[in-house]
């Protein structure tokens, strides 16, 4: 049998350095929270970096999985569905994603066999090794080419050992002869290893056990990759004796054995390797020079929300809320926006569907009634929608606080229509295509895709706010660029109906605050004469940074205070 063998070799900027994190021993361990950790090491020294998930499971991407499989869907700028390892990335970098950022294998070999099909390969026998393998290192290289980053920090998911995992690994085993062909040490010395494993503390012995981690790095070694850094997760800190014993297993300098114990906030993560002199390591590694570390912008949040007197309690009603990292960039946002007002903040997990069963709504209502504040985020499904639906009902009619993201929006809109705008069961065709008043609704030119991923919105798109509105003041900007996830839309043929509702009962209509810059499409909408009551169409969760919140949750977490604080005082004052 004869062997077409590929010629796609990895070419990638010659200035561009590469980081590989690998784990072992059990996944979840946080190669990802690593990862990033790193990025925010490098960039505060004025480094660029450019982050990459490689994933092994055979999906093409993460739209279409379960919440519950895989957590939650992260969007990028150019409308990538990926990995929520991305957010991480994003939020500790502050540097956008791409589509480029999250490789599957999935991805991987429909690319490779669509090639095949074409006749790309002049009949040759198509394999794994060298044909998937170039494939991943193409992949790798061409994040560095369309960032031109100083350093690609690529994180291979998955343990090592994994059957599923190995064409990553055996691609990345070839990656440094690729990129630094015709020396053995110019290959080497621009790409660096780093391992991740678990040191565990047997508690009716006191000890933590290396044996994990010896085994881990043997199996890493007899796939080929020999480690440059281990970085160890621990309950605690190592001892330095620890230390040394790994790093004599590892045949690694004691500096190389890192310290990656649990913390109680994953923003601490990269200050606690800075103080093990992680940084200075890997550029020791690379043989460069940059500049001293600037973290006190980084520090600030941290800080505040460790000081923090005044807590804030929230409550996100979901269909997935037994799952945290299902709703992860709300959760963060959240925190971002309460850390810099001097605050922590208490999400109260509402499961949609117990709104809707007798026997739990009373007690669920009482909940959603001590709540600061009321958020629904996004989701897709008719399960639990008429509890999201009672939810922002409870929201408007006891002036709490209250957030709607993508679907959070279109409940709200359905609860207005049906209770203020006399539109008895109005709904979204999502949930009910025969619905009177489908104030929620695909577009015509989209009712005639059979696709269901060719009418999504996905991405950035440009939001025009309008003057005088909350959301308007609440950006300080006419424009701005918000990313999508969602397939139906406010109905236009019912939006006079809402904005101007008619009838006895009727008080102010629905403010629409946001719209697309032609004004078809509905952004946002707000109420006037309540505390707060906004959402959006778009995912502002996904821009939120620890430096810098996402103004819509900012707004929302000091009303949601302002109402804590006025609680408060009521029995203070009443005694």
């Amino acid at each position: 049998m004869s062997m077409h063998h590929s010629d796609r070799h990895a070419q990638a900027p010659t200035k561009t350095r590469f980081i590989f994190i690998t784990g072992g021993v059990v996944s979840s361990l946080g190669k990802g929270i690593a990862a990033a950790s790193l990025g925010r090491l490098l960039v505060s020294r004025g480094l660029t970096v450019a982050l990459q998930k490689l994933d092994p499971y055979i999906n093409v991407d993460p739209g279409t999985m379960s919440p519950y499989q895989h957590g939650e869907v992260f969007v990028t700028e150019d409308g990538a569905e990926t990995d929520l390892d991305l957010g991480h990335y994003e939020r500790f970098t502050d540097v956008n994603t791409s589509r480029a950022s999250n490789v599957t294998a999935g991805g991987v070999y429909d690319t490779v066999i669509r090639r095949e099909r074409r006749g790309d390969y002049l009949g040759g026998t198509v394999q794994v090794v060298p044909h998937i393998t170039d494939e991943i290192k193409q992949r790798i290289a061409l994040i560095a080419e369309t960032s031109d980053a100083d350093f690609v920090i690529t994180e291979i998911g998955g343990t090592v050992g994994d059957i599923e995992s190995l064409p990553f690994l055996e691609a990345i085993r070839q990656f440094p002869v690729d990129v630094g062909r015709g020396s053995a040490r110019a290959a080497r010395g621009r790409c660096m290893f780093i391992h991740l494993t678990l040191v565990p503390y047997i508690g009716h012995a006191g000890e933590l056990k290396t044996k994990p981690t010896q085994h881990s790095v043997n199996e890493l070694r007899r796939i080929g990759i020999a480690p440059d850094m281990l970085m160890c997760r621990s309950e605690s800190p190592l001892s330095q004796e620890i230390r040394r014993k790994i790093a004599l297993f590892a045949s690694l300098p004691v500096e190389a054995i890192v310290s990656a114990r649990d913390v109680d906030n994953i923003y601490k993560v990269p200050l606690t390797f800075r103080e093990q002199g992680v940084d200075d390591f890997i550029l020791d590694h690379f043989a460069l020079e940059a500049g001293a570390p600037e973290l006190s912008r980084w520090k600030e949040p941290i800080e505040r929300a460790q000081r923090a007197q005044r807590s804030v309690r929230i409550a996100l009603v979901g269909k997935y809320v037994q799952l945290a990292d299902a709703y992860l960039s709300v959760g963060e946002a959240l925190r971002h926006a309460a850390s810099l007002q001097d605050s922590r903040v208490e999400i109260d997990w509402i499961e949609s569907e117990s709104l809707e069963s007798p026997a739990s709504a009373p007690e669920v209502l009482e909940r959603l009634a001590r709540a600061d504040g009321i958020l629904i985020p996004g989701g897709f499904g008719g399960r639990g929608i008429e509890g999201k639906i009672a939810a922002a009902r409870v929201a408007r009619e006891r002036e709490i606080p209250y957030l709607g993201i993508c679907l959070g929006m279109q409940v709200a809109v359905a609860e207005f229509a049906r209770h203020v705008a006399g539109m008895e069961g109005a709904n979204s065709t999502e949930f009910d295509i025969e619905t009177p008043y489908p104030v929620i609704d695909l577009l015509p030119e989209q009712k005639e895709v059979a696709d269901l991923g060719g009418t999504m919105r996905l991405g950035a798109d440009p939001i025009k706010l309008h003057a005088g509105t909350r959301a308007r003041e609440m950006y300080g900007e006419a424009v701005i660029y918000e990313r999508h996830r969602h397939r139906y839309e406010v109905n236009n043929l019912l939006r006079k109906r809402l904005t101007n509702p008619s009838g006895a009962d009727a008080g102010p209509g629905l403010r629409i605050s946001g719209t697309s810059p032609d004004e078809r499409l509905v952004e946002a909408i707000e109420l006037e004469g309540h505390p707060f009551f906004v959402a959006s169409q778009f995912h502002p969760e996904f821009k939120s940074r620890p430096e810098r919140p996402a103004p819509l949750f900012w707004g929302f977490v000091a009303a949601a205070l302002q109402r804590a604080a006025t609680r408060e005082a009521a029995p203070a004052s009443a005694s």
